[in-house]
């Protein structure tokens, strides 16, 4: 299986790019975030045509995620919301089966400010993020998306940089971990322990090619499948060309 998650800051703005990975890649399995999509206007048709059917969770221009399957293989099982989850609920979970294997795309709360309640609603939704995964014991289970943290200083350009804001604070980081405790490998550091790789620049000041620069975007395999990753890597082309997202592509490759 090839999965690959992005979180595309807008579908119909990012679309030509999807369609761009679709054909460069080829990947079995896509979770997508940030898709800001009407339910009524997601691009099934022009996804079909490609060759992918989709399952989609639409909440209007704000949140929204998805995922992609690849023609030959069945969207199994599809389910929208994550429970648990704090109210109001929003577009930031859909997990189906495909081939086997149960797969998530989650979309973390930004948390915006430390010690605020939309701080305080992003740690309630990671902690219902770990319960969920505990549900699944020892089963198949992917969760990829944006997790809106970054699980280590090697994570981020200048830790210094951001003492006192969000995406670093030992909450966030703690319950990164309590997830990875329900039996769940970060895979991009399973293959890569010190290795300094972003996924999300700013739009602001050239930092893209500044290198200043953020892992935030993690792809989570149960320990059914950790011993079948063959490959985790970041596509830092698609941060750059026409309308690109703030986000780079993660890629995973599993064996068997």
């Amino acid at each position: 299986m090839r999965l690959v998650t992005w979180n595309v800051n807008s579908l119909k703005v990012r679309l030509p790019r999807v369609l761009e990975l679709l054909a460069e890649h080829r990947p079995d399995v896509v979770c997508l975030q940030e898709t800001k999509t009407e339910p009524e206007a997601f691009p099934h048709a022009e996804l079909e045509e490609a060759g992918y059917a989709a399952a989609d969770h639409s909440g209007g221009r704000w949140a929204g995620v998805a995922l992609l399957v690849r023609h030959g293989l069945a969207i199994e099982d599809p389910s929208s919301g994550l429970p648990g989850e704090p109210p109001p609920p929003e577009a930031r979970w859909i997990e189906a089966t495909v081939g086997g294997v149960r797969v998530a795309s989650v979309y973390v709360p930004n948390g915006r400010a430390v010690g605020t309640d939309t701080f305080e609603a992003k740690l309630r939704f990671l902690e219902a993020v770990g319960a969920h995964a505990r549900a699944y014991d020892a089963s198949p289970l992917i969760v990829a998306g944006d997790m809106n943290v970054a699980p280590a200083d090697v994570d981020v350009y200048d830790p210094a940089a951001f003492v006192g804001s969000t995406h670093v604070t030992r909450a966030e980081r703690g319950a990164v971990e309590a997830i990875l405790g329900a039996g769940l490998a970060d895979a991009y550091r399973e293959l890569h322990p010190e290795e300094q790789g972003f996924t999300w620049w700013d739009y602001r000041q050239g930092h893209f090619h500044r290198k200043l620069g953020m892992r935030i975007d993690l792809i989570l395999v149960s320990d059914a499948l950790a011993a079948s990753v063959t490959r985790c890597g970041i596509d830092r082309s698609y941060r750059k060309g026409p309308k690109p997202s703030d986000h780079a592509p993660l890629l995973l490759d599993l064996t068997g």
